[in-house]
């Protein structure tokens, strides 16, 4: 066990963990995105931004830095705070998040966050890029009008299901969620119609067919309950 302070409380932790990992399990909150419970971390999202004093207060991803013993960390303060709306109002900025209309409203983590964080309003241009949506799929939709490219949907694809039907294209912020390399996902020959990129999906951007708005609920903690009924190698 190594012991770390987060917030000024004194936090015991298991070598190996991460910063996020050893805040959840005392009790503290460190808003995230990208990170999903059986998928590995990917730091993309940067809303788990924290402050590591002894590291000359450097800002690292809490999702994918390894806990040290004698750390110092800050997860709650003005400049996060701050930090955190700015990366949210990028985020909607970026693509058209327009809730009053989105399957996912009042079930959309995005939004969520915006709340939490008190992200009243958007202090950024926004692109609207009008992207395509791609229908073409018998059982789901992919909005990606709606994507904050967190790449849950990638990761549970290939990590989970092995599919590895999903994945990026693109650079910037002309990046896209393609199936098979492109081409659309309804034609894609690996897809197993599984729904697990949906379910891991934090946003509208990902949905089921024929689902009104607000009537898309998702249970991304499925990815992690999959992973841990799966029965364990032996060394």
């Amino acid at each position: 066990m190594i012991t770390l302070t987060i917030d000024g409380q004194r936090v015991e932790a298991e070598e190996g963990q991460t910063i996020l990992e050893a805040a959840k399990a005392a009790g503290i909150r460190i808003p995230t995105l990208c990170h999903l419970e059986g998928l590995s971390p990917r730091g993309s999202c940067r809303l788990c931004l924290v402050e590591v004093k002894n590291w000359n207060g450097k800002l690292v991803p809490a999702c994918a830095t390894p806990a040290q013993d004698g750390m110092e960390v800050v997860a709650s303060s003005e400049r996060l705070r701050n930090l955190r709306r700015m990366i949210l109002e990028l985020l909607f900025a970026e693509r058209n998040h327009i809730c009053a209309i989105c399957p996912s409203n009042g079930h959309c983590e995005l939004q969520d966050l915006a709340c939490e964080l008190g992200m009243d309003v958007v202090h950024f241009p926004y692109r609207f890029p009008g992207l395509k949506v791609d229908a073409s799929h018998q059982r789901f939709v992919y909005d990606p009008n709606r994507c904050v490219l967190c790449g849950r949907c990638v990761r549970a694809c290939s990590e989970v299901e092995g599919a590895m039907t999903l994945g990026f294209s693109g650079r910037g912020v002309y990046t896209l969620v393609e199936a098979d390399l492109g081409g659309p996902w309804g034609a894609s020959e690996t897809c197993t119609g599984c729904g697990k990129c949906v379910q891991a999906c934090p946003t509208g951007a990902l949905v089921e067919r024929g689902k009104a708005t607000a009537e898309q609920e998702k249970r991304p903690q499925l990815v992690a309950e999959v992973t841990e009924r799966r029965p364990r190698v032996q060394d």
